[in-house]
């Protein structure tokens, strides 16, 4: 049978679900109901990345007349995983942390370490208090350490544990965060992922103060972008805060530019960061 968590593609969803309902039609009649169910949650989590977030449900349910057939405890964890992913990306977080938890506590009963990880992590983000959201991501990143086959997630929760610690204002934290993120994602040698990490690091080391050694990290990721994909509008963003923290103001004005270009096109950010995307603009002129 087709391996088909290897075809993910995060950054194309609607790519990955339209081979994941190739995958469900050539495999409707093979008699595994637990391979079945786990496709069709994941056929889910590529709609709701989407936004589609009613035939994400659609699809869930279909893997719930499943899971009422039949014993099928992976299966059931990664519809508690995507059913309350649907439910934490469409605005009803509280709604979704129960579905969390009962995941965690399923998936530590079946040895399904991945997968617990991913619950706790999920719970590090949909708790409403930051207190218990840091301390899921904590026992996230014990469990992880303490599971080898769950250490894959370890560059996100240094990530996310970075970015809380961020947030409440302990930047020297974030940044030893940050820095085990960086080493994380250079031994497993994904530029991409290597790239998110040093502007993370340098985007807390600007929050620190250390605007020169936040503007050479960023620089050089722009222009590495530059011979390929080109820049994102997040490191265009940060190179301008650089320039202008540094009295650089005439130079910030042009990355601010090009950074409103490209984020005003972010629909995540127009929605959610309106005011900051104002403020790009207004620096911008």
């Amino acid at each position: 049978m087709i391996r088909f968590d290897e075809l993910w593609d995060y950054n194309r969803p609607e790519h990955t679900e339209q081979k994941f309902l190739e995958i469900a039609e050539q495999s409707k009649n093979n008699g595994d109901a637990g391979y079945i169910a786990e496709l069709w949650t994941q056929i889910a989590r590529a709609q709701g990345l989407q936004g589609r977030f009613e035939s994400a449900n659609v699809s869930l349910d279909q893997v719930l007349v499943l899971l009422g057939e039949e014993e099928l405890p992976r299966a059931h964890v990664r519809f508690l995983l995507e059913r309350g992913r649907v439910l934490n990306s469409s605005g009803h977080p509280a709604r979704s942390v129960p579905l969390f938890v009962e995941a965690w506590n399923l998936a530590q009963l079946h040895n399904e370490h991945d997968f617990a990880v991913d619950a706790a992590h999920m719970l590090g983000i949909a708790e409403a208090d930051p207190d218990t959201r840091m301390a899921w991501n904590l026992q996230a990143l014990d469990y992880a350490e303490n599971h080898p086959e769950a250490q894959r997630w370890l560059g996100s929760l240094y990530n996310n544990i970075g970015w809380a610690q961020v947030e409440a204002g302990q930047l020297e934290q974030a940044y030893d965060m940050f820095s085990l993120a960086l080493a994380f994602r250079e031994q497993r040698g994904n530029e991409e992922t290597i790239s998110i990490a040093k502007w993370c690091v340098a985007k807390v080391l600007r929050l620190m103060g250390r605007v020169t050694e936040a503007l050479e990290i960023q620089t050089s990721l722009y222009y590495k972008a530059m011979d390929q994909q080109g820049p994102t509008g997040y490191n265009c963003e940060e190179i301008a805060e650089c320039l202008l923290t540094a009295g650089r103001r005439d130079e910030a004005h042009g990355y601010f530019r090009k950074a409103y270009e490209l984020l005003s096109q972010d629909t995540w950010l127009v929605e959610h960061e309106a005011a900051r995307l104002a403020r790009i603009k207004e620096l911008a002129q």
